[in-house]
């Protein structure tokens, strides 16, 4: 088990800290928490993500944003799920699901 250190899983604990979630390391991925939300964070590949949580948000780099996006629809996942592209700059995008 990896600690969650990679500099994009850092910007994106820091935002979903602002949000108001309790954010924990969780493995390889965070746990984010708010009220009875629990959202699974990764940076991981979409078909390399374990089952659990129903919540999910991936995330990545802007220029790969769409790829995440058109790879998560093609495997049709039963869980909810967003992909957030993220910049150097912190800026982020939320992509959410085409149907």
């Amino acid at each position: 088990m990896r600690v969650v250190n990679t500099p994009i899983l850092d910007t994106a604990c820091s935002i979903f800290s602002d949000l108001g979630y309790t954010v924990e390391a969780a493995g390889d991925e965070l746990r984010a928490q708010r009220k009875w939300r629990v959202v699974y964070i990764t940076d991981r590949d979409p078909l390399t993500v374990p089952d659990q949580g129903n919540l999910r948000c991936f995330v990545t780099a802007p220029d790969r944003a769409q790829t995440v996006v058109d790879r998560i629809e093609t495997t049709a996942p039963t869980r909810e799920w967003v992909v957030m592209s993220l910049d150097h700059l912190g800026e982020y995008e939320i992509h959410r699901p085409s149907r």
